[in-house]
């Protein structure tokens, strides 16, 4: 549940047309959610799984493969933007993130064209360009906010990350005078699934390092102090036995701050009874964690390079599959 007293927002991680025609709509009147966020990978399962596209498909013949996902995308962001749109005017989220083609990570110029089009085609103020964490993009995110778009900037893993995406914000948001916001999207749950095996042999405490990595960064974007830029926590669905579905909401409840999940990990939540802030960690506690980490032989930033790399190539990946399909 969106937590207001707290100040922590809930986004659905998940956008599929029938779902955003009928139940979404019941997650947002509830308080559930208060925003959502897509990527490449969650419109090729969907476009290439769901019914929900044929008709639409079979009006796009004529088109190429990416102006046939563009158009499918662009329907959904718009249908959900406007279900949302109730949470932006009462200044509670009402987001709906859509990522740039993912081919652009290393054009600046491109991202920036890429996000300003597809911003003015869905025509909804309430919409998050999602760019992804390179230096190209931390560009691309100063470029899109002095246009008055809010950016969504993604595939965060490390501090020095976080770091350039909020002063490419700060430069952005710079002399505006309207209503923009920027999230820094830091995933979580891939540190373990990564890491838990050398760890556990290490005897170190496994299901940990994804929290207290990010727990890092979240005490990094609060030191700025900018009410408009928030560490919204990614990858937080669990794979896997060993922790509870929510166990990444759970652990990561923070003030000024977003998790975005699936359904079932955002379901799991609901029926749990957590409650109440768990960051912020004191950073003395979380240096001594990362100090035992790299006495057991684990190089940080050689992990972080590995799931920025990895992210880029799956998001690709995702989308050349779906791209295929569309042929």
């Amino acid at each position: 549940m969106v937590d207001k007293e707290l100040g922590f927002s809930l986004w659905l991680d998940f956008v599929e047309r029938n779902y955003l025609q009928n139940e979404f709509g019941k997650l947002i009147e509830k308080g559930i959610i208060n925003g959502a966020t897509s990527n490449p990978a969650i419109f090729s399962s969907a476009i290439t799984t769901s019914d929900a596209y044929k008709t639409q498909l079979e009006s796009l013949s004529s088109l190429s493969p990416k102006e046939k996902y563009e158009a499918l995308a662009i329907e959904d962001i718009k249908s959900a933007a406007r279900a949302l749109r109730g949470c932006y005017d009462e200044g509670n989220d009402g987001y709906i993130s859509i990522e740039v083609d993912p081919f652009l990570s290393n054009d600046t110029d491109g991202t920036i064209a890429e996000g300003k089009r597809l911003f003015e085609a869905i025509g909804e103020p309430n919409v998050m360009i999602k760019v992804p964490s390179t230096e190209a993009g931390y560009a691309a995110m100063t470029g899109l906010m002095q246009e008055g778009i809010s950016v969504n900037a993604t595939l965060v893993f490390s501090p020095q990350q976080a770091q350039k995406c909020v002063e490419a914000m700060q430069e952005g948001m710079k002399n505006q005078n309207g209503k923009i916001d920027g999230v820094i999207s830091v995933f979580v749950s891939r540190f373990d699934r990564l890491l838990d095996k050398d760890l556990a042999i290490a005897n170190i405490e496994t299901f940990k390092i994804g929290i207290m990595n990010a727990a890092k960064i979240y005490n990094l974007i609060e030191s700025y102090n900018e009410p408009n830029i928030r560490t919204l926590f990614a990858s937080t669905g669990v794979k896997g036995d060993g922790v509870d579905a929510h166990y990444y909401i759970q652990e990561l409840l923070a003030s000024h701050s977003i998790n975005t999940a699936p359904l079932a990990t955002i379901e799991s939540y609901i029926d749990s009874d957590a409650k109440g802030a768990a960051l912020p960690i004191d950073n003395v506690k979380i240096d001594t964690f990362f100090d035992d980490v790299k006495r057991a032989g684990i190089d940080m930033q050689s992990v972080y390079d590995k799931l920025l790399k990895d992210g880029l190539e799956a998001f690709e990946k995702a989308f050349l599959d779906m791209l295929q399909t569309l042929k």
